[in-house]
């Protein structure tokens, strides 16, 4: 599966733990990370991750893109909780394009919890099917031709 990954500044140390926690899930997946994110998480784990643009340069941008055509599986978005958060324009698109294309979205730690356990057993396969980048459509492709 193909899982991106983004946490804003007051959630990254949250984030870099979860990932040190599920490091033996994560690892069997195609990750990427917006740049201090993936930096933070890569340098604790030694996960092999993408790093993007930064967020507030376009890495969020980056990953809407990616949502778009298809070729994100999962979202873990650790967003900024307090109280003078407002979500900006970019982080609307995000969410947006992962209900058009339906790709499951964890918000916080809870749901990301969850969500990689569900994955470890199986239960989001279908996003195989779904993702025409996967490697099950990658075969399919390949024994049609």
């Amino acid at each position: 599966m193909e899982i991106a990954i983004i946490a804003d500044d007051t959630k990254k140390e949250l984030m870099t733990q979860f990932c040190i926690a599920y490091c033996g899930i994560l690892s069997k997946h195609n990750l990427c990370a917006t740049a201090i994110t993936g930096k933070y998480i890569a340098d604790a784990t030694g996960l092999k991750i993408e790093r993007l643009l930064p967020g507030s340069h376009g890495g969020e941008q980056q990953i809407t893109s990616r949502i778009a055509y298809n070729e994100i599986d999962v979202l873990l978005y650790f967003r900024s909780t307090g109280p003078k958060s407002t979500p900006s324009e970019s982080e609307y698109n995000l969410l947006r394009m992962c209900d058009i294309h339906n790709v499951i979205v964890a918000t916080n730690i809870a749901t990301a919890e969850v969500v990689i356990c569900a994955l470890d057993h199986g239960d989001l396969d279908w996003r195989e099917i779904v993702n025409p980048k996967s490697e099950y459509n990658r075969r399919r492709r390949g024994l049609s031709q």
